[in-house]
Parts: structure tokens; C-alpha cells; sequence
């Protein structure tokens, strides 16, 4: 228990310094060095008395005097004269409002009532008459109508100055008029005082308007601009705030707010400091024990990008919590303080709850992160990364990537055009006939999409179950017609393998069978004439038969496992060659010259054809006398008696030294050439023949070792081989 709650009470102490920084950031310069007198709630209350001060104390004007600056504009005059139209507009208008009237008057004899509708009309007939005659006329109406004005305003501004005077009885000033030597008092500044202010260079500038009746000066159809009847005047003097004021006035409710609230955050900020001191000594706890909470496997199955947006959430709960307990301090306190300190203590509690709960986050997320492989691992693995990636992949091809964007438009548009439509009220026929002549046709042309993107998975789905007989269709030349021929490849590209896989099954059967049966046929001679060693009857001929034929099957046998074991080495690459500059010319000569007898005594006659330059080629020496050896050897084994064999030996035109073998097999060729490359494969199916059937494969991984090519033609029964080196 003890280890947790050493690092708790770190946390804690960490989130009451945030705190204080908090609270210090936004209002430290308030009260740090400062009296009330210098806050801004005071210094918004003195600006507001001094603004007021002019236009209801020191400038009051009186009607008389604004009376006196009104001015009537020509452009008033005009508008006045055609505010409810044009002189025979008028006219009608007012003939329309009496006509009815006067003829119901006559209608029943009312002829009283008839002559005085009649003199009504005729005088508001000639009154809008000389409006539009006498511009003298229309300025004496107008300034009339702005005299109601000011006297309406004059009115309020000395109501508004009684409320003045009581609001503002606290303050004591002594200002004169610079220009007129004027001197205004209002209570003792020679008292003591807890607040002075002077006024001599820069003077007191006051208007003469107020403000706050200011809009009184705003008729119905006229106006007067305030602007040209306020007159700026300047005071030197003093104002004053006396102790015995200060005590009796409302103004100490402030007083006694400020220096609470300072000292209440002084204690704040200095032990928030004391915090910092003891959460700096605990750092080194901190980090081992939250990291070993069992909780923190909770948040570690969840992904990065959401163990971010909860940290977040957390944080913006704690900032909004430390608004909320800084409030407590500057806003809330109503006079009881039992109130307001069990309030404050609760918010208090639950900021730091908040707090820790912040900082845990804080340090479970760091150690997720806390090394470039973590980081990057929990980065790829973010709902944030996908997205990312999905969008990359939407633009892998233009034209969908264009589609996609253009059908989301549309659709963001249309739908957002009908709503604003909705709510702005009516009918949005203009929206419903884009609709239907863009959003109906896209809309088709978007569902048959889908249809053939359907067709396409169907056909895909048929395909994974193994049903390759038949084409996925091809319609047009979008990016999903050219899938569906993708698609089609690889179908084609399935079937070659499976048929590749079924042929590999197959040549695997026959190496096995053949190897089981060169193998065995030797060993099989070994035994048996073994077994006939052991009688002791036979005679000393019989035995030296038998021994000689027991060593021809073990040196058939050794052959057989030699070669195989060196053509596993070369199909492996588990070989190293001994490349060297070799003239291939004379290297062909001396393998072909060590088996001329031999073509001699199986009755086929060498033709040969080669260049009388050297050709030469960076070989294995070795390597590539065991490859001719084996083509020629290969001849001797399966060439017809009585052919012609031709060995050819040329330089091609792009450069490469070409050796061809070219025979008349003694044995029908019937199965794929390239078969004839595999291990153990014969031409002689029935295996009489004295070979291993590696000849051609080893000598294939001899080629294959020096990055050349060999290719086996076969036509009828004439049989070639033809192999291509680099020549330099």
C-alpha cells in the first residue's frame, strides 16, 4: 500500500503545481504587487464615473443650447418631403384614406361630418402641397421635430444624473474647466484618503452627451447626429476616495473580494510550489510503479489513436475542472464561508481525481512509446495508419480514385441542397430538378457498377472454389473490366500452374520408380551372385565369372551414386567453379577426340564443322570437358548405328559460342523434350540401356552454374542439343 500511495501523492502534488501555474498564467498579474485600486474591476468603474462625469455633471447642457446647434441638411429636407413617395402619390394616397369616408358621410346626410372630412383633406393636401414648394417650410417641421428630441433627452440625462450623484456619492473631485476657469466640487478632497488621482498633464477629457441616453436623440423619421452636439471640454483637479466613504460605501464589497481572493491564491501559488518540490523528489518512483499497475493492461489492449483521444478527452475534463475551481475563487463566494469552502474543497477533490487520472494516462501512454520501434509499431498498427492507408490505396487508381470523389460530392451536395432547401422553407423544385436530371442518370450508372462488381465477386468466389472453366466477363474499359482481365490471367495463370504442379507430381513418381530401379538392378546382381560365391561346389572358373561381374555392378552402382550426388551438388549451386579464360574450340576437340574410337565401333560417323579461330569462353575448364563429355557419351548410348552424328561449334552473330549435338535417336521420342532434363529420364523407357539417365542433367546444371543456355530440339527421331555460352 505504502509503495502506491508514495507515487500517488506525487501525482497529487503534480497536479496542484499545474494548478497553480494555471491560475497564475491568468490572473497573477492582477494581484501579484497590486492593491484593489489598481484591478481592473475598480479601474472599470472609475473609467465609467469619469465618462459620465461630463455629459450629466460637468457639460450638462440645456435644451436651450442643443436646441441652438441643430442644423437641417438638404439632404434631409428631401427625404422628409418624399418619405411616403412623390407629390401625386401623396395626394392620391390621401384622397384614397377620405374618399370612402366622405361618401359614407354624405350617403347619410351627415353634412357636418362630410364638410369636416372635407377641410381635413384639403388641409393635409395642402401641407404635403408646400412641402414640396417651400423648403423653408419643411426646415422649420424638421427642426421642430428635433426640439421634441432634445427635450425628451434633456429630460432623461437629469433623472440619469440624480442616479449618478447617489451611485457615485463615495468619490470626492475638484475639477476646473481649462478653457473657462469653471471650478466643480463634490465632497472634501482634503479628507483622508485611501484613493487619489490628479489630472494635470495629460487633463480630464469629458464629453457633453451621455451615452447611455444617447439614443434618445433617434426619432422615427429624423435624427439628430450626437456627434455634432457633444463638445469636449478638459478639467485639471483631483479625485478622491475618503477613508470614512470607502467604509460606508459598496465599493468595500470589492475591497474585501480583491484581497480574499488575493489571498487566497497567494496560498495557492505558494504551496503549489512546495508541490513541485516534493513531486520532483518522487519522479523517480513515479515512473516504475504507475507503469506496473495492473489497469494499464486494459488501455494497452486498445489501439494507440484511442489511448490518444481518451488521454485527450481526460485533458480537456481537467482544464475544464481547473476553470471550474478557479472560478470557485473569483466569483462564487456569497458571504458564507462555510458555504464557499466546503464548495471549493469538493472541486478541488475532484480536479485532482481528474488530474491523476490525466497524468496516469500520460505516463501508461509514454511507456508505450518511449522508443522509435514502439512508436513505430504502434503507429502502423492505428485505426488512424489504416485509414491512411485505405486512402493511399483509393488513389492506387485514378479513375476510381475520381469516381469515388466525384459519386461522394454529389451525393454530399444533393443531400445538402435539399436540407438548406427544407429548412429555408418552400419547395425545392430547383434541387429536385438537378436531382432528376444529374442525381437519376448517376445514380443508374452507379447501381449497374455495383451490378458488375457483383458479377466480378461471384465469378472471383468460383474461381477460389476451384471452377476455372469460364471467363469472367469483360464490359468496356473501366478500372473494373480491366480486373475482371486481371482476373481472367490469372485464372489462365492458376490453370498452368496446377497443370506444372501435376507434371511435377508425376516426374516425381518417375524419379523414384527410376531411381529404385537403377539402384536396385545392380544391387540386385550383387546379391545374387554373392549368394553364389558362398557355394563351395563351383568351380575356380565359375567363381572368377562371378567376381568379374561383381565388380561391373559395383562400379555401375558407384557411377550411379557418384553422379547423383554430384548432380544433387549442382542443382543445389553447393559447387564452386574455377573460372578461367579456355578456348572452347580446342577444349571440344579433346573431348570429342577421347571418343572417336568409340563412335567408330558403334557404326556412326563424327561429322564435325568448327571455326579454324580460336573461340574463347570464362569457364570452368573442368566443368564444361564433363558437359561435352556427357553429350558425346549420350550420342554413343542413343544414336542410331549407321547415322551420321554432326558436332557444330560457331561463333553467333550477337556473340555468344554455340555447341550443338545433333543424332537420329534409336529410340522413339514420344514424351515432352524438356522432360529429357530430369534426373534419371531416359529415352530408353524400357531402361536396357547401360545409361543412369543424369547425363543430360547434369550437364544441364553445368549450363545452368555458368548462367548459359541449352535447349534439346526434337523432330521425328532426329535429336539436338544446343548449347550457348557468352563468348569474349
Amino acid at each position: 500500500m505504502i509503495k502506491i500511495w508514495k507515487p500517488l501523492l506525487t501525482l497529487i502534488c503534480l497536479t496542484w503545481f499545474i494548478f497553480g501555474i494555471f491560475t497564475f498564467s491568468k490572473i497573477g498579474y492582477q494581484y501579484l504587487g497590486k492593491s484593489y485600486f489598481q484591478s481592473g474591476n475598480f479601474q472599470n468603474e472609475l473609467d465609467n464615473f469619469q465618462a459620465e462625469l461630463g455629459p450629466l455633471v460637468l457639460n450638462l447642457p440645456t435644451a436651450e443650447e442643443l436646441k441652438n446647434k441643430i442644423t437641417v441638411s438638404e439632404n434631409e429636407i428631401e427625404e422628409h418631403r418624399n418619405y411616403y413617395g412623390s407629390l401625386g402619390t401623396q395626394i392620391d394616397n390621401i384622397k384614397s384614406q377620405y374618399e370612402e369616408k366622405i361618401q359614407e358621410a354624405a350617403d347619410n346626410n351627415a353634412n357636418e361630418l362630410k364638410t369636416k372630412l372635407e377641410n381635413e383633406q384639403d388641409s393635409k393636401i395642402k401641407d404635403i402641397t408646400k412641402n414640396f414648394e417651400d423648403d423653408e417650410y419643411v426646415r422649420k417641421k424638421i427642426t421642430a421635430q428635433k426640439g421634441a428630441l432634445i427635450d425628451k433627452y434633456i429630460k432623461a440625462v437629469k433623472d440619469e444624473a440624480k442616479e449618478f450623484a447617489k451611485n457615485y456619492s463615495y468619490l470626492s473631485y475638484e475639477l476646473t474647466n481649462v478653457e473657462t476657469g469653471e471650478t466643480f466640487q463634490s465632497g472634501d478632497i482634503t479628507d483622508s484618503n485611501v484613493y487619489k488621482i490628479t489630472y494635470v498633464h495629460p487633463p480630464l477629457r469629458t464629453g457633453s452627451i451621455s451615452n447611455n441616453s444617447s439614443h434618445l436623440l433617434y426619432g422615427s423619421d429624423v435624427y439628430i447626429e450626437s456627434d455634432v452636439l457633444n463638445e469636449t471640454s478638459e478639467y485639471t483637479g483631483t479625485i478622491t476616495i475618503s477613508k470614512r466613504a470607502a467604509q460606508s460605501a459598496a465599493i468595500m464589497d470589492g475591497y474585501d473580494q480583491f484581497k480574499r481572493n488575493q489571498y487566497m491564491f497567494f496560498v495557492i501559488w505558494f504551496t503549489s510550489l512546495i508541490a513541485a518540490f516534493f513531486a520532483w523528489k518522487g519522479r523517480k518512483e513515479l515512473l516504475p510503479t504507475i507503469g506496473s499497475l495492473k489497469e494499464k493492461e486494459s488501455l494497452a489492449k486498445l489501439r494507440i489513436d484511442i489511448q490518444i483521444v481518451l488521454l485527450f478527452i481526460t485533458g480537456c475534463i481537467y482544464w475544464f475542472s481547473s476553470h471550474i475551481a478557479f472560478e470557485a475563487i473569483e466569483y462564487t463566494y456569497q458571504y458564507n464561508y462555510v458555504r464557499f469552502l466546503t464548495d471549493f474543497a469538493f472541486k478541488i477533490v475532484v480536479l485532482i481525481v481528474i488530474g491523476v487520472a490525466f497524468f496516469v494516462q500520460a505516463i501508461w501512454l509514454y511507456e508505450r512509446v518511449n522508443t522509435v520501434k514502439k512508436l513505430s509499431e504502434n503507429v502502423q498498427n492505428s485505426y488512424m495508419w489504416g485509414i491512411g492507408e485505405s486512402m493511399t490505396d483509393l488513389f492506387l487508381n485514378r479513375s476510381i480514385a475520381l469516381n469515388s470523389i466525384v459519386m461522394v460530392a454529389a451525393a454530399f451536395f444533393g443531400g445538402g441542397s435539399l436540407v438548406a432547401s427544407i429548412v429555408a422553407g418552400g419547395f425545392p423544385v430547383l434541387v429536385l430538378g438537378i436531382c432528376a436530371i444529374v442525381g437519376f442518370p448517376a445514380m443508374i450508372v452507379f447501381l449497374s457498377k455495383m451490378g458488375y462488381l457483383n458479377r466480378i465477386m461471384k465469378d472471383t468466389k468460383d474461381m477460389a472454389e476451384g471452377r476455372l472453366n469460364r471467363d469472367v466477363k469483360v464490359k468496356g474499359k473501366s478500372p473494373l473490366a480491366a480486373h475482371a482481365e486481371n482476373l481472367n490471367h490469372l485464372r489462365d495463370g492458376v490453370r498452368t500452374s496446377m497443370h506444372e504442379q501435376a507434371k511435377s507430381e508425376r516426374l516425381k513418381t518417375e524419379l523414384i520408380t527410376n531411381v529404385s530401379h537403377d539402384l536396385r538392378t545392380p544391387l540386385t546382381s550383387i546379391i545374387t551372385y554373392t549368394d553364389l560365391l558362398k557355394n563351395p561346389d563351383i568351380t575356380e572358373e565359375e567363381r572368377k565369372q562371378y567376381i568379374h561381374i561383381l565388380d561391373k555392378k559395383s562400379d555401375r552402382l558407384k557411377v550411379l551414386i557418384e553422379d547423383l550426388f554430384e548432380v544433387s551438388k549442382m542443382a543445389s549451386g553447393n559447387i564452386e567453379l574455377h573460372r578461367s579464360r579456355v578456348d572452347v574450340t580446342q577444349l571440344v576437340q579433346q573431348a570429342v577426340g577421347e571418343h572417336e574410337e568409340d563412335l567408330s565401333k558403334a557404326r556412326l560417323d563424327l561429322r564435325m564443322s568448327m571455326s579454324n579461330d580460336p573461340i574463347y569462353a570464362y569457364v570452368d575448364g573442368q566443368k564444361w570437358w564433363r558437359l561435352i563429355d556427357n553429350l558425346i557419351v549420350n550420342v554413343l548410348k542413343y544414336a542410331l548405328e549407321g547415322t551420321r552424328v554432326y558436332v557444330t561449334l560457331k561463333r553467333t552473330t550477337n556473340g555468344d559460342a554455340e555447341f550443338t549435338v545433333k543424332n537420329v535417336a534409336k529410340y522413339e521420342i514420344s514424351e515432352n523434350a524438356d522432360e529429357l532434363f530430369e534426373r534419371f529420364k531416359r529415352a530408353d523407357a524400357s531402361r536396357h540401356t547401360e545409361g543412369s539417365g543424369l547425363g543430360l542433367a547434369i550437364a544441364q546444371s553445368i549450363v545452368d552454374l555458368h548462367g548459359a543456355r541449352m535447349s534439346i530440339d526434337v523432330d521425328g527421331d532426329l535429336f539436338k542439343v544446343i548449347v550457348r555460352i557468352p563468348a569474349v
